[in-house]
């Protein structure tokens, strides 16, 4: 397998320990275990999204564990500015603060909570399963285009993380070029569902969710290979990471770094194992093979 220098990054304006960041929704309600991640080897994090009001969520069941991969829906539940507090502990780390909105002065107002604080913004236009946010603006590129440009215009650096859940995602990529985003994220879940036989009815207290783990990483290394082909900012891959080999695979497809979500729910200590077997000090500069599978 093909082995990286290790050292630090910079990727969409934030710099990174390394080429691993903790996805947004997985452990990054506190600063206490962003801090915790950080220190088991990951490069940067990636907060629980935070909104214009704080959310309670969707009731329960909102979480079920499936072959290859985890189904939730969420809800968003989120503290909204309180979550400010949160980042004092973390001053000089690379955090980069996930936030939602319902239109693109809400983004903007949430953004603007964040400026003095996190390391850059990514704006989640991506999750499936959260009415009037998320996916449901995220597929509409004029919306997309005027959600990043509302952020990006606070000089903050602007990821805009984006949904699979599309005919083209290469489109709604470069709507977020546009705006002024400095990398988009790709990809958030996959729309999913699972029926219980037993009691007739949806499992999730949603009924529907989002899909994530190794089933999806096939997908979002085409979604990465396609945004590729369409834009010039950076792109972090997303979706079933969980070896070397997959960091690997999702650069050659045209991933500048790679965030790692469902993985670490099985493994704490999943950075730290990743970049034991990705760096090495006679391995090449990761330049070399970003986007290299394309002819």
């Amino acid at each position: 397998m093909v082995t990286l220098y290790p050292g630090p990054t910079e990727v969409g304006g934030v710099r990174l320990k390394n080429h691993l960041l903790l996805a947004a929704g997985i452990l990054g309600t506190t600063g206490a275990s962003l801090a915790r991640i950080l220190h088991n080897g990951a490069g940067g994090v990636v907060t629980k999204s935070i909104g214009p009001d704080p959310k309670e969520g969707h009731p329960g069941p909102c979480l079920i564990v499936v072959d290859g991969g985890i189904i939730n829906a969420m809800g968003l539940p989120n503290p909204s500015a309180a979550f400010v507090d949160e980042l004092a502990v973390l001053q000089g780390e690379p955090v980069v603060v996930s936030i939602f909105g319902g239109t693109p002065e809400e983004f903007r107002t949430v953004a603007s909570w964040f400026a003095g604080t996190a390391s850059g913004l990514e704006l989640n236009l991506s999750c499936p399963h959260a009415e009037g946010y998320g996916a449901a603006i995220g597929s509409d590129p004029a919306l997309v285009e005027e959600c990043t440009r509302a952020v990006a215009s606070l000089e903050v650096p602007t990821w805009v993380k984006l949904t699979p859940n599309v005919a083209d995602i290469a489109e709604i990529g470069a709507a977020a070029e546009r705006g002024g985003a400095d990398a988009v994220v790709a990809v958030n879940t996959v729309k999913a569902m699972r029926i219980s036989t037993s009691l007739r009815r949806p499992v999730l207290g949603n009924r529907f969710g989002g899909l994530s783990g190794k089933a999806i990483f096939p997908i979002a290394v085409r979604c990465v290979y396609d945004l590729y082909e369409a834009c010039s900012i950076p792109i972090i891959g997303c979706g079933g990471v969980s070896t070397a080999d997959n960091v690997v695979e999702m650069m050659m497809a045209g991933a500048s770094a790679v965030e790692l979500g469902s993985a670490v729910i099985d493994d704490i200590g999943i950075f730290s194992a990743i970049a034991n077997d990705l760096y090495s000090h006679d391995g090449i500069d990761a330049r070399e093979i970003v986007g290299c599978a394309h002819g």
